[in-house]
């Protein structure tokens, strides 16, 4: 069988992932509304492919002019059909008909774009979006995702579901916490493991516990008898904000998936 030379093996290694790269940002834009020009799609789609790569998680830029129903619900479900449900994404949708735009979230984004951060973009956005600068407003929401997910995931970040109030929270270690528990385990091990070459260290293979003589059993009878039985229980209301303090990300379920965002009318 004849082998292939390293070097065109390198070659074709390269090429081939940088096909696959960038094919995954050649479906991120669909501009049905026709807001962008091809050269600014060929832009929006070059500043997609490495925000995707370090994201691990598709972008979207969605835009039409013929949408009858709520601008969530459909931004929810174009990244559903897209992407299924709770994988990693996130959208930004322009309504045209409706005159408002959308960003919705979806898998890991929900947690790296919380309230905070979702409400201060639509605040970049909203400028151009009034202005008719629709590339503008693009570049702003993929420059805001990098900067976002750069930062991480903010300390003492939570969901709370919008439907049933229910908070779940995430704990995130920083580096500073990692080394410290690191280095504790490290001491708290060398301290347990010299105590206890101390204690035993003259009684390996030599020392027989006299178990007969040192224990007892007692045995007695007893009866439990249940009495009474009380249940407690609490509402616990709805967070219906769209905005937010702190590291929270309000959360909805659209066809059986959850999802995160925030939107503006403009």
């Amino acid at each position: 069988m004849r082998k292939i030379p390293f070097t065109l093996f390198v070659v074709l290694f390269l090429l081939f992932g940088f096909s696959l790269k960038a094919q995954a940002a050649d479906d991120s834009i669909d501009d049905q509304a026709s807001l962008f020009s091809s050269e600014q799609i060929t832009q929006l789609k070059e500043a997609i492919g490495p925000i995707e790569a370090k994201t691990k998680a598709r972008i979207f830029i969605v835009s039409n002019t013929d949408n009858d129903s709520d601008s969530t619900r459909f931004a929810d479900y174009y990244m559903l059909d897209r992407i299924g449900k709770n994988q990693n994404g996130i959208t930004f949708y322009v309504d045209m008909n409706q005159r408002k735009f959308r960003i919705s979230t979806s898998g890991n984004m929900i947690d790296y774009m919380t309230d905070k951060r979702i409400n201060q973009t639509l605040d970049d956005i909203e400028p151009s979006m009034r202005n008719g600068n629709y590339f503008q407003a693009a570049q702003t929401f993929l420059e805001n995702i990098g900067s976002y997910f750069d930062q991480g995931v903010p300390g003492g970040h939570y969901r709370v579901d919008t439907e049933t109030g229910k908070i779940t929270r995430f704990k995130t270690l920083t580096t500073t916490e990692i080394i410290i528990a690191f280095v504790a385990a490290i001491v708290l091990s060398g301290i347990f493991f010299a105590i206890s070459v101390s204690k035993y260290q003259l009684k390996f293979g030599t020392y027989k516990y006299p178990f007969r003589e040192k224990s007892t059993l007692n045995l007695t009878r007893r009866n439990d008898v249940l009495i009474n039985s009380f249940i407690t229980t609490r509402r616990i209301p709805r967070n219906n904000s769209n905005g937010g303090s702190g590291g929270g990300s309000s959360t909805h379920s659209t066809g059986g998936g959850t999802f995160g965002g925030g939107g503006r009318s403009f």
